[in-house]
């Protein structure tokens, strides 16, 4: 995942917005790690989930990345209200789906998906050992935008 993000990161320009879907564990944050390192900002990159948005300044000239997890929001007003500079920074929203389309007029939807095991003692829960382990995924990529 993460040189996936490395290789879209070295591409991406000042206005791009990302929003990112997948369940726990399927690489995100792993993801916007290696997109950050593409892009050439500050880190370290970690999971936004109880600060919602940091800034990565870029080391080298680019723009910088906003990474937002909107996990905790409870609608796009939420998200409106953190006053994103969509504008000169490349965002990436983390499980943003249905809450960020209205943000840009274009913007990549990426699904993240893994295979997750199922602990047999616990009648079909999410065994939480599986989230750590290397799987597979299967990552589509798709342009949207307003119509």
């Amino acid at each position: 995942m993460e040189q996936l993000g490395f290789r879209i990161g070295e591409q991406l320009e000042a206005g791009d917005l990302l929003i990112l879907t997948g369940p726990l564990g399927a690489g995100k944050t792993t993801f916007t790690r290696g997109l950050a390192e593409g892009l050439g900002v500050r880190g370290p990159v970690q999971s936004p989930t109880f600060v919602i948005a940091r800034t990565h300044p870029s080391l080298v000239g680019r723009a910088p990345l906003v990474h937002v997890d909107a996990y905790r929001l409870g609608s796009a007003a939420e998200l409106e209200d953190l006053d994103l500079d969509l504008e000169r920074s490349v965002v990436v929203i983390e499980w943003g789906r249905g809450m960020a389309e209205d943000l840009a007029d274009a913007w990549w939807d990426i699904e993240l998906e893994r295979p997750v095991g199922v602990s047999e003692l616990d009648s079909g829960e999410l065994d939480p050992s599986d989230l750590d382990a290397d799987a597979p995924r299967i990552v589509t990529i798709v342009r949207e935008e307003t119509p």
